[in-house]
């Protein structure tokens, strides 16, 4: 087995050498060999935690990732060559490791972003109600535009790509899905489709798509404020819980022992 990862090696050192794999694109964070391993929702699920600060960041954190598995299999390979503990089955075994490693990086986003659904949920409708005040001044591609600057940074990302697919020329309601789909939370659907039928509207019916569009978000503005009070609720609830359960088993153990003190025990 050692025979074989040495042979393997310098394979390896010989196609490096004569550049038949060249050695800038092996972590190269514009064209490397590895990009293409990258998941596709990775730069959005980035953007969703970090924000604005990940900007043009997304691939060298990716390929972080990556070298981060590389050299956890190097390492734990050098430790069972010189352990002697070396066989097929281990170097599946590491690998099975390798891959855990840099995947880790992307469940835990994905864990984070699937964990703050309900805080997207909350936020939608404040932000929408932004953008309706917006819309009663502008069209609505240039409403959603305008609305970047002052939207919660989680959804920043979305209303660029939004926003640019509509300035391309894209006329559909794909645009708006699109951003549904990134942040399916409840009536985002709905709302996408509503939006997309006030851009559509003449003027003369602006009016009246845009109060269809208000009682909407109103409506959604109210789901929220009660989803908060039930929070709020709960909180006190499992608070009050605490109290009573401290405070019941404090005075059974008083109790306790009162008695043992007056048995002399």
């Amino acid at each position: 087995m050692v025979e074989t990862i040495i042979i393997l090696l310098l394979l390896a050192i010989g196609l490096f050498y004569t550049d038949t794999v060249s050695t800038k694109k092996f972590f190269n964070t514009e064209d490397g060999y590895f990009l293409s391993l990258k998941e596709k929702d990775y730069d959005f699920l980035l953007k969703t935690k970090y924000g604005d600060k990940v900007e043009g960041k997304t691939n060298l954190i990716f390929m972080s990732r990556v070298k981060n598995a590389f050299y956890s299999f190097l390492i734990f390979l050098a430790l069972m060559i010189v352990s002697g503990s070396l066989s097929f089955l281990n170097v599946v075994l590491l690998l099975v490791v390798a891959y855990f490693i840099f995947k880790s990086g992307y469940t835990n986003l994905k864990a984070y972003y699937k964990k703050h659904l309900a805080q997207i949920d909350l936020l939608l409708p404040y932000y929408l109600k932004n953008l309706e005040i917006l819309c009663q001044n502008y069209t609505v591609p240039v409403a959603l535009a305008r609305s970047i600057e002052s939207a919660p940074d989680v959804f920043k990302s979305g209303l660029r790509e939004m926003v640019a697919k509509i300035d391309a020329g894209d006329s559909t309601i794909q645009p708006y899905m699109d951003f549904a789909l990134q942040y399916p939370v409840r009536d985002s659907m709905r709302m996408m489709r509503l939006l997309y039928r006030l851009g559509l509207g003449a003027q003369e019916n602006k009016y009246k798509q845009l109060l269809i569009f208000s009682k909407s978000v109103s409506s959604l503005q109210n789901k929220a404020r009660e989803v908060k009070y039930k929070q709020r609720l709960d909180i006190m609830e499992k608070k009050t819980m605490i109290m009573l359960v401290v405070t019941g088993g404090g005075t059974m153990v008083i109790l306790l022992l009162s008695m043992l003190m007056m048995f002399g025990i």
